[in-house]
């Protein structure tokens, strides 16, 4: 542990407002990434998180060296971990196509939540560079993510449609472009909006020399298909 941040493990007014400042700072920038894309949990949510953790892990120390009550200061901490859980759903969300979006934005909260702890508990350095490794994964592994999906071979659509027969149809001039369904799922939507809309899931198998493009120029010769999704 670092000698410089000494100062900061006692709970002197000194040592309160460094801890807090440390979660202010840190969790603003877990949360500046998000609320660059425009997540629904941004920056002052995650400054919130933060802060209100790092206050829960100091009123547990003081709880414990401060009135002497015989009780373990990690208690309260460990109701946060679970509660965040909560808050975190609430960013979660399932699309039209049946897609899960939120998840990364929800780990971030529970993130965050965990670095505030660990502010409230005076462990600055872990603080430090638990955030840097954070942002190392929002920042930089989204964009080798990327390079993962568009080298994907084995990409899953989504496709709306109105008759039945459309996907036998398109299952039909896949295999006249070589392309293999590995996997496929049928269903009619349901819902007053849905009417007679039917939904499909499909995964296929793309060869060395094909690509999406071709996935795609199949779908685009379908006027009847109503909506279509790379998953």
């Amino acid at each position: 542990m670092l000698v410089f941040f000494d100062f900061a493990r006692d709970l002197s007014l000194l040592a309160i407002a460094t801890r807090l400042l440390f979660a202010f700072l840190l969790g603003s920038l877990i949360g500046f990434e998000r609320e660059l894309k425009r997540r629904p949990a941004g920056l002052r949510t995650h400054i919130l998180i933060c802060l209100g953790a790092s206050i829960t892990t100091l009123t547990g120390q003081y709880f414990l060296t401060g009135l002497g009550y015989y009780t373990d200061p990690s208690r309260l901490g460990a109701q946060v971990i679970a509660g965040i859980g909560f808050l975190g759903a609430g960013t979660i969300v399932v699309t039209k196509n049946k897609s899960v979006r939120g998840l990364t934005t929800a780990a971030g909260l529970w993130c965050s939540a965990i670095v505030g702890l660990v502010c409230g508990a005076g462990y600055l350095e872990l603080a430090i560079v638990a955030t840097l490794l954070i942002l190392f994964a929002e920042l930089v592994l989204v964009k080798l993510e990327r390079l993962i999906i568009k080298a994907n071979t084995v990409p899953s659509f989504y496709i709306e449609y109105n008759d039945p027969k459309i996907l036998e149809e398109i299952v039909r001039r896949f295999a006249e472009n070589g392309l293999e369904i590995v996997a496929m799922d049928s269903a009619k939507s349901s819902g007053a909006e849905a009417e007679n809309r039917c939904q499909a899931f499909l995964t296929v198998s793309l060869l060395k020399h094909q690509d999406k493009k071709t996935v795609y120029s199949i779908f685009d010769s379908f006027d009847e298909l109503k909506y279509t999704a790379e998953l």
